[in-house]
């Protein structure tokens, strides 16, 4: 029964006409092996030609570098010898920077010589002295060196030696030694130095420059480091000829089988077509594994799901490049599950590594492979990619997350409004009472002014804590802060009031440090209070929870308070403790409702806090404090001037 998708092969029948088209084939292999040899006849020649303008380029480019590095040389020892003194021995003349610096570079040696050529300094001194040469520069040949002289101010010279192989390790680039044999020679053609050993000269085209007048009679020579071959013994003739000789042994075979090879490859390229294009046309990424775990087949979907092209996957063994390091072990224990046929049918999810590095959730489903034997031979696994659909589960579980949190806030706000309002009935009653009971003192004539004080100051109290109760109710009911202009400084040391006894009862040394002078902030003053008495009594909290030993900066629990400008618009209150920090965490998660450090908090302080500070137009920052434990602070704008009338 003929395959329903691929075409069947037409039946092959032995051609009728044009009998000698099977010799075809080799008369044009023939006729393109003497095009090629042409070819390279005329290439061999247009290389050896471009490869002699080469080597003549980096010659004199070569030459040229040379010349300037030893003309630098030659400058720095003319400064050096102009500031020489008059007196000098080989420790002075050690002390130079220059010949320091020379001598680390490349110099061998710094002698100085007087006008009758004798022998004033030289270094470094366990060098050999050298013999008294001739002004001027030039070639020991019998040290194989070269000097560099110039006259110093006392009429003598002096003489820096170098190795010429050293100059070539100075100005010799990396990829120049490697593509040539950079040798220096004398007129003689002996060697003076060299990149590396001698090379033979046959079949390697050399040149060579004179480095006349620095270097005396020497010359500059390169020499090629690949051996050119004939055209006519490369690998391409090679395989040319055997080209020839399989066309005209398969061009009579050619003959019979034209028709059936070609129906053959026809019906191949057709279904490896129709099977490129369905894989291709997959979004999901497939995956073939042997028995051992080899990746033996991935398609397109597969590879741009991980990012790698497939010579980098196939033949790949376990642990694979796309898996995650912290999770290795985890991929290589399902990965033994799936070879001992454990895999779930229903799929399982793994987390992979992109080539880039991003991370992207996956559904892995498996399933064995099995060949027309009937022989397990591996698996065959579809990965789907499914980082949108859990990114979109998150932002869903977010979503339901806020929401909530919204909810518990109004509620909360609802509670609070409600138990201000209630706590207003009390406090008038107490109020009322107060005032009756000063009055009734007054009256009778009671004199004791301790007491009269205390009850006037608790008469103080409760208006204040009315105040607190009516601010805190208009905030939480959506109304605009009572802003007034105020000073900073007053508001900490009410707060610090209110808070002294219980900072005094914990030991907790409180240090105020308020700058001369601050202008005033616009402010609600009995919400700015509430704020900074929440964050004291967060820090004298978390000092309680620290133990002595483990206190930053001092033994004693401390708390300081800092009011400075910040900037021209904005004073700043910061609140530093010396206790244990914020363990790293950030504004964002300490003022997040609901969330707490304590065993019994509510969470609510610092978002009421961070809440009542962006109402004013000001920001609440959190981070590390000089003193070793935590800072809040928070910043108001200034009161603006009111313009003259």
């Amino acid at each position: 029964m003929p395959d329903p998708i691929l075409p069947s092969p037409a039946p092959a029948t032995p051609p009728v006409r044009h009998r000698g088209i099977w010799a075809w084939p080799f008369v044009l292999a023939l006729t393109f092996a003497t095009t090629v040899g042409a070819w390279l006849q005329w290439s061999d020649e247009q290389e050896h030609e471009e490869e002699r303008r080469t080597l003549i380029a980096d010659v004199l480019t070569l030459e040229n570098r040379i010349s300037d590095w030893l003309a630098g040389e030659e400058a720095a020892l003319t400064a050096l010898a102009q500031r020489l003194p008059l007196r000098l021995d080989d420790a002075t003349l050690l002390r130079e920077p220059a010949v320091v610096e020379g001598l680390r570079r490349m110099w061998i040696s710094v002698t100085v010589i007087d006008p009758d050529n004798r022998l004033r300094a030289h270094v470094p001194p366990q060098s050999p002295q050298p013999p008294t040469l001739a002004p001027g520069s030039g070639v020991d040949d019998g040290n194989v060196s070269a000097h560099l002289s110039t006259p110093t101010a006392g009429g003598g010279r002096l003489i820096a030696r170098f190795a010429p192989t050293a100059l070539l390790r100075q100005t010799v680039p990396w990829w120049l030694s490697r593509k040539y044999d950079v040798r220096l020679v004398d007129e003689d053609d002996q060697r003076i130095a060299s990149t590396g050993d001698p090379l033979p000269r046959r079949g390697r085209q050399s040149y060579r420059v004179s480095l006349e007048p620095r270097m005396g009679n020497a010359f500059l020579e390169l020499t090629t480091r690949e051996v050119r071959k004939p055209w006519w013994r490369t690998l391409p003739m090679a395989l040319m000829a055997a080209f020839l000789l399989l066309s005209a042994a398969t061009s009579w075979a050619l003959r019979r089988q034209m028709r059936e090879v070609a129906s053959a490859e026809d019906r191949w390229r057709t279904e490896a077509a129709w099977r490129r294009a369905i894989e291709n046309s997959l979004t999901v990424g497939l995956r073939g594994r042997d028995t051992e775990g080899r990746l033996v087949h991935v398609n397109r979907a597969f590879c741009d799901l991980v990012g790698l092209p497939p010579e980098q996957l196939l033949g790949q063994l376990p642990p694979m490049p796309y898996w995650l390091p912290d999770t290795l072990e985890d991929h290589m224990q399902r990965h033994l599950r799936t070879l001992a046929g454990e895999a779930p049918r229903e799929g399982y999810e793994a987390r992979w590594r992109h080539s880039n590095g991003t991370t992207l959730d996956v559904m892995v489903f498996e399933a064995p492979l099995i060949d027309a034997a009937g022989q397990h031979i591996g698996w065959m696994g579809s990965i789907v990619d499914i980082t949108e659909r859990k990114r979109s589960e998150e932002r869903e579980r977010r979503q339901l997350e806020t929401l909530g949190n919204h909810a518990r806030l109004t509620t909360l706000g609802e509670v609070a409004s409600a138990l201000a309002h209630q706590l207003n009935q009390p406090l008038a009653a107490v109020a009322g009472y107060n005032a009756g009971v000063l009055r009734s003192l007054e009256r009778s004539g009671f004199a004791d002014a301790v007491v009269l004080d205390a009850v006037r100051r608790m008469g103080e109290q409760v208006a204040e804590a009315g105040h607190i109760v009516q601010r805190i109710r208009g905030f939480l009911t959506r109304r605009t802060p009572q802003r007034e202009a105020c000073q900073l400084n007053g508001i900490v040391l009410r707060a610090l009031g209110l808070l002294q006894r219980d900072l005094a009862r914990r030991h907790i040394r409180v240090v105020t440090d308020f700058a001369d002078t601050l202008p005033n902030v616009l402010a609600d003053p009995i919400l700015v209070e509430q704020v900074l008495i929440n964050l004291v009594r967060n820090a004298a909290d978390a000092l309680g929870d620290t133990p002595s030993s483990a206190l930053a900066a001092s033994s004693a629990p401390t708390i300081r308070i800092t009011v400075s400008q910040a900037g021209t618009q904005g004073v700043r209150v910061a609140v530093d403790d010396n206790g244990c920090g914020l363990g790293g965490r950030s504004v964002e998660e300490l003022t997040a409702p609901f969330h707490s450090t304590k065993a019994d908090g509510m969470g609510m302080g610092l978002a009421i806090c961070r809440s009542v500070i962006e109402a004013h137009h000001g920001t609440l920052e959190a981070g590390n404090s000089d003193l070793g434990g935590a800072r809040l602070s928070f910043t108001l704008p200034v009161d603006p001037p009111q313009p003259a009338p």
